[in-house]
């Protein structure tokens, strides 16, 4: 795997002209932030939709990095606050049409999902995640799937730890609760 200082040097060498850099960086993040964002939204085409978006952001405003963070901690926050949109503007959507524009199917592709217990687990923990409010979503995704600490969480979202700790704590016992068949 990449340094972190590798990092740095990839984005200086994109910075001063080196595609190629760039190229680099989109093969070591481009799966990363497809998972976040599927976690975050629970739909492949979401999560497609955000990949491409947040790899288009990166592309246009890698020159505006500070190295005061991790690129990947940047590129983090770019991702969380773009699913974030994706889910405002789907519920939006929902609200101005009144049609179900959400789609359960999983599209079938060798790298996302190989058999069919998968998808059904897959399927199973996306309804449980959409129940969730997005600020609890998010706090349980970033812990459990991408296994965060809170102060990474912290650096992310900009939200204090006590305040991560009471969205996960809520998250979790939600979470329990319908697994559990106590709610939803």
């Amino acid at each position: 795997m990449i340094e972190k200082e590798n990092d740095f040097e990839l984005v200086e060498k994109f910075v001063t002209g080196d595609e190629t850099a760039f190229n680099l960086l989109v093969r070591k993040y481009q799966k990363k932030i497809y998972w976040h964002a599927r976690q975050m939204l629970g739909d492949h085409l979401d999560a497609d939709e955000v990949t491409q978006e947040v790899l288009i952001v990166l592309y246009k405003k890698l020159r505006t990095f500070n190295y005061k963070s991790s690129l990947y901690t940047w590129i983090y926050k770019i991702v969380t606050t773009r699913s974030l949109n994706q889910i405002r503007r789907k519920k939006f959507k929902k609200w101005i049409t009144f049609e179900n524009y959400e789609d359960n199917a999983l599209v079938s592709h060798h790298d996302i999902i190989e058999d069919l217990a998968n998808k059904e687990k897959i399927a199973h923990v996306n309804k449980v995640l959409e129940k969730l409010p997005p600020k609890q979503r998010q706090i349980f995704v970033m812990r459990i799937f991408d296994q965060l600490s809170y102060e990474e969480i912290s650096e992310i979202t900009g939200k204090s730890v006590g305040g991560l700790k009471a969205n996960y704590f809520h998250a979790l016992k939600k979470v329990l609760e319908i697994v559990n068949g106590k709610n939803g």
